[in-house]
């Protein structure tokens, strides 16, 4: 999957800033591959970028019409549909992270196929996939884990290969998730891989590379969340990861969603995290830890962060609020580049 840009970012017409948090995330981090952005209604929180139907877009040279927002069910909304057939029409290709297929509504499927364009499903991987090997293979690896899901796995390894890139070391990030897949233009939404192959489709987003080259690997789910462990699991394992960034929400105070489910300690999901690595890296390290401080102020957010470095004798921010340049000071001193 290798997803053409310029975009066009549809937002929808939900007020709720979450809704849109996939739009969001593509322009943070990949703000050149925005070319605007278009609003079904005036509520809808703005990205900032130009206002633009398909037309306009089109005549400008939006390759790919993306559906930056999300709604419960991740379903297709029919209002939509006309919209969709419309950039279709013109020529655009159409990527989704919905749940639903843009393939499995006929209307669209039908243009699509009559146009030449293509379709991205982005939780749908239809190339085949092998089961993972564990076979070593050479290049450098960095697997971001969870303490929980939702704590920061895609924006600390972006983050990271941002503040990497800027020291000029070779560092490649690989998209595990449909907004990082819009954010790369490429990768894998391991949530939507068949359970046997999610360790082979992560040893495929991550083939050998040069021996100074670093592929970043975005996190999902958590090793002790009952509900996506499994998710992990397959990543660690395929990852092979050589060094490890540890991320985590201040004082959150139950997994998410899971009221009845205490939040493990941090050093049980590092130790469990190392135990099972060494499965297919015999030395795997943790090399960092980046910590989501939104629930404290600054002055709270540096003691908590100095408390959390003394404590585990790693580098901690919140790459938010700090950035990570400490996290790369730690990992060039540990690995000698």
């Amino acid at each position: 999957m290798n997803i053409p840009a310029p975009y066009l970012l549809m937002l929808g017409e939900s007020h709720d800033p979450l809704a849109i948090k996939t739009a969001r995330g593509i322009h943070y981090w990949r703000s050149e591959k925005c070319l605007g952005q278009l609003r079904l209604n005036d509520g809808v929180p703005s990205l900032g970028l130009p206002e633009m139907d398909a037309k306009t877009a089109y005549r400008q040279g939006a390759k790919t019409f993306v559906l930056g927002t999300a709604n419960a069910g991740g379903v297709l909304a029919e209002q939509w549909i006309p919209m969709i057939i419309e950039a279709i029409e013109l020529g655009m290709h159409v990527a989704s992270g919905l749940h639903q297929r843009l393939a499995d509504v006929p209307a669209i499927a039908i243009a699509a196929e009559k146009a030449g364009v293509q379709l991205y499903d982005l939780r749908y991987y239809v190339k085949k996939l092998d089961v993972g090997s564990g076979k070593k293979r050479s290049g450098r690896r960095l697997l971001t884990i969870g303490t929980d899901c939702s704590v920061g796995k895609m924006f600390t390894t972006l983050a990271l290969e941002k503040a990497m890139k800027a020291r000029d070391i070779k560092a490649t990030f690989c998209a595990t998730g449909q907004t990082g897949i819009l954010v790369e233009g490429k990768g894998i939404a391991v949530d939507a891989v068949i359970s046997d192959f999610i360790a082979g489709a992560t040893e495929a987003l991550s083939p050998e590379c040069d021996a100074d080259e670093w592929q970043l690997i975005e996190g999902q789910g958590s090793l002790l969340n009952p509900a996506f462990s499994g998710v992990t699991m397959g990543l660690l394992h395929g990852s092979q990861p050589d060094a490890l960034v540890i991320c985590h929400e201040a004082n959150r105070p139950h997994t998410r969603h899971m009221p009845y489910m205490p939040m493990p300690k941090v050093e049980d999901i590092m130790e469990l995290t190392l135990r099972l690595a060494k499965l297919t890296n015999p030395n795997p390290r943790f090399v960092g830890m980046a910590i989501n401080t939104s629930v404290l102020t600054e002055d709270e957010a540096k003691i908590y962060l100095k408390e959390m470095e003394e404590k585990h004798g790693l580098p901690a921010t919140d790459p938010v609020r700090f950035g990570v340049e400490n996290i790369v000071d730690h990992l060039v001193s540990s690995f000698g580049d």
